[in-house]
């Protein structure tokens, strides 16, 4: 008789291939083409105040942001400009709205893009030609950037509102004006806050032109909001292969958009995770405190950058399968724990000792993985 293997099955690393678009680069960031997708944020800070905005930056680097944008709306936001792009330790993109003389003044200050609002830059039309030509001797890539919340009069007054056409039309247009003077470095975002029109927006605009993409649903709300929406509509795009950037946008410190955006990364296999935490929900056939379990071990292992899967498991149905799955593992029941190192039982504890036990042996793996070089790969720890 055939032996019938009831392993895992395989899935697919990827859910569909990338959108082919053409690349920029954003100081030493690629953006485009076939470099991965970027995590990006915006400083709270005056940009004025160089000190707190440079803390700031520095915070959103040790997060783990790729390209910080910061507000230049005013004469002394322009000239800190120069000061914070030389001492950020990643690329800075000014973020520009109804003053052109800013953007030349991003440029000579050595930002890595200049971000421009088709809907707030009327008097923009006329400058093109020249913000093209200093834009392209400096190698600086120009983003734009269409909301929803500032679209253009003559738009509003065609489609009603911020349909995805609208919104679509919008960019190509500003686009075109580029183009026109030979520039196409360039990347395009049309932001809504209803993910549902922010979606078939980049769906639509993904057909008609090859610039890469930054992903954002614009003021996406307050921190739970905000993740849901963000993480349904980028979701939605970047598995079918659209997006090239993001930017989560929350009413919430810019240190938790970056988290929110890496694990959307990492959730869809767009970004090589790190420390995983597989746990139930817990239910009635639980006979320990999954929730204090799973949040213990996690406070213990923060700040792991290997890519470990630990799994914490409350009860005897699902626990044994999932700790045999992970890394690490723990299947509880009965005041003890059975702890699961690469599949096999290493040893069973008192549940007191779960916690403490599970961090230990997670430092031993992570130890030998960084001896044999492995900082990079599928993340395996599970919590249940």
């Amino acid at each position: 008789m055939t032996a019938i293997s009831l392993g895992m099955p395989d899935v697919p690393t990827r859910l569909a291939d990338r959108r082919k678009s053409r690349q920029i680069q954003v100081g030493s960031v690629a953006v485009g083409g076939d470099a991965p997708v970027s995590v990006q944020s915006m400083t709270t800070t005056r940009t004025s105040d160089i000190g707190a905005t440079l803390q700031q930056i520095a915070e959103l680097t040790a997060s783990g942001c790729q390209i910080v944008r910061v507000a230049c709306p005013t004469q002394d936001d322009a000239d800190a400009l120069a000061t914070i792009a030389r001492k950020s330790q990643i690329p800075v993109i000014a973020d520009i709205h109804f003053q052109p003389k800013y953007v030349f003044a991003a440029i000579d200050a050595g930002c890595a893009a200049v971000r421009v609002n088709p809907g707030n830059i009327k008097q923009f039309d006329d400058k093109v030609k020249e913000i093209a030509k200093a834009a392209s001797a400096a190698g600086v890539p120009i983003r734009i950037g269409v909301n929803a919340g500032s679209l253009d009069r003559r738009l509003l007054e065609k489609y009603g509102k911020a349909t995805p056409e609208a919104l679509v039309e919008s960019a190509l247009w500003e686009a075109s004006l580029f183009e026109e003077h030979g520039f196409r470095d360039i990347k395009i975002s049309v932001k809504h806050n209803d993910p549902v029109v922010m979606v078939n927006a980049y769906r639509l605009l993904a057909q008609k032109c090859d610039y890469p993409l930054h992903l954002g649903v614009t003021e996406a709300g307050p921190a739970f909001q905000g993740t849901i929406k963000s993480a349904v509509a980028f979701g939605a795009l970047l598995a079918e292969g659209i997006g090239d950037t993001i930017r989560v946008s929350l009413s919430a410190p810019p240190a938790e958009e970056v988290k929110v955006g890496i694990q959307i990364l990492e959730s869809l296999n767009l970004r090589q995770r790190r420390l995983e935490i597989v746990s139930c929900p817990s239910c009635g056939r639980a006979q320990v405190d999954v929730y204090k379990l799973a949040d213990e071990v996690s406070a213990g292992l923060e700040g792991m950058e290997v890519p470990l899967r630990v799994a914490v498991m409350g009860c005897v149905v699902n626990g044994p399968g999932e700790a045999r799955e992970a890394d690490l593992g723990v299947a509880s029941g009965n005041g003890k724990g059975q702890i699961f190192v690469k599949g096999e039982v290493i040893k069973t504890v008192p549940e007191s000792k779960i916690v403490e036990t599970l961090i230990e042996e997670a430092l031993k793996i992570a130890e030998t993985m960084q001896a044999d070089g492995v900082m990079s790969g599928e993340p395996q720890v599970s919590v249940s």
